[in-house]
């Protein structure tokens, strides 16, 4: 994978949809991730768990876009909710101050219940 690549892939845990990353969010996959997020809700699917457990980088951009959709989710009376988060995304939201918009769910049961 390059530097600049996003993967991802959209199962159904439960009745919440979770978005599976694996690569690097930043400015050049900010679109690809704001597109399949953009997706899920035009379908009514507004809960919406984000594995980044396989997230190798996260920039600011890629936080942006992550406090982005998880207010459009919330507009539809869903949420956004990360698992798996770690590395540089876990500094990110330390750093900003924003473990508490997206508290920290260990397993994909904790985060779709």
């Amino acid at each position: 994978m390059s530097d600049t690549q996003l993967a991802l892939r959209v199962d159904d845990h439960q009745g919440v949809c979770v978005l599976r990353l694996n690569g690097e969010l930043d400015l050049a996959t900010k679109p690809l991730f704001t597109h399949a997020c953009a997706r899920l809700l035009a379908h009514g699917q507004a809960k919406i768990v984000v594995d980044v457990s396989e997230l190798g980088f996260c920039d600011c951009t890629g936080l942006s876009a992550l406090i982005a959709e998880q207010q459009q989710a919330e507009q539809r009376g869903g949420y956004l909710r990360l698992v798996g988060v770690h590395g540089p995304l876990a500094r990110l939201l330390t750093l900003a101050e924003l473990v508490d918009a997206f508290p920290p769910y260990t397993d994909l049961r904790q985060a779709c219940g």
